[in-house]
């Protein structure tokens, strides 16, 4: 069956349902109406090993923000609600991923901890193409700190080199993606065990 969790979400603002396997094959579809975005989600879970459904309505009349913030939301949610108990798992990961003249380091943590720190130089003030649902690089961040916090893991992210923001932001999910991959794995070592001293997480 695997690790799944489903959710929906609507505001006046948006409107999303997302549907998660952890223990998936990478297999996606998700809508957001923002192609730049699906394109970092689609990073997480081809990456992760994740199958993940995203249907997501916001709105961009106004600006990206809502959207990309509530899409962090119930991202971070479904990722802690289908990792239950964390009995067996790696816990924490970590991953330096190159793409092209990008090199990140991601550190995660699936702690019941929740923290968010990044150290990222972007070089220009937005991603994406379409002028009218351009996502500032400021909202990246936020996006990756709102599912940190919802999912209750402590996440860190670290621009090494380069100077391409396509290449940051892909580089960042892809690496994001293989670092919660080895995290959320059994470890046959302690497959009965909760990976803690305290004995819960």
């Amino acid at each position: 069956m695997g690790r799944r969790f489903e959710l929906a979400r609507k505001t006046k603002e948006t409107d999303i349902k997302i549907k998660l396997n952890i223990d998936g094959k990478g297999n996606t579809d998700i809508q957001t109406d923002l192609g730049f975005f699906d394109h970092l989600l689609t990073q997480i879970a081809v990456h992760g090993s994740f199958d993940l459904e995203i249907k997501a309505r916001g709105d961009l009349n106004v600006d990206t923000h809502h959207l990309i913030e509530d899409t962090a939301i119930l991202l971070g949610k479904a990722f802690r609600k289908a990792i239950g108990k964390k009995i067996g798992i790696n816990r924490v990961s970590h991953c330096f991923f190159p793409m092209d003249d990008v090199l990140i380091f991601v550190a995660i943590d699936i702690s019941s901890r929740p923290f968010f720190a990044s150290e990222i130089d972007w070089v220009n003030p937005y991603l994406g193409s379409k002028e009218d649902n351009l996502i500032p690089v400021d909202l990246i961040e936020h996006f990756l700190y709102t599912f940190a916090i919802q999912a209750k893991i402590t996440l860190h992210v670290k621009l090494l080199s380069g100077k391409n923001n396509h290449h940051i932001a892909e580089g960042i999910f892809k690496a994001i993606g293989r670092t919660l991959d080895y995290a959320s794995r059994y470890d046959p070592k302690r497959s009965d065990r909760t990976p803690s001293s305290k004995g819960l997480l």
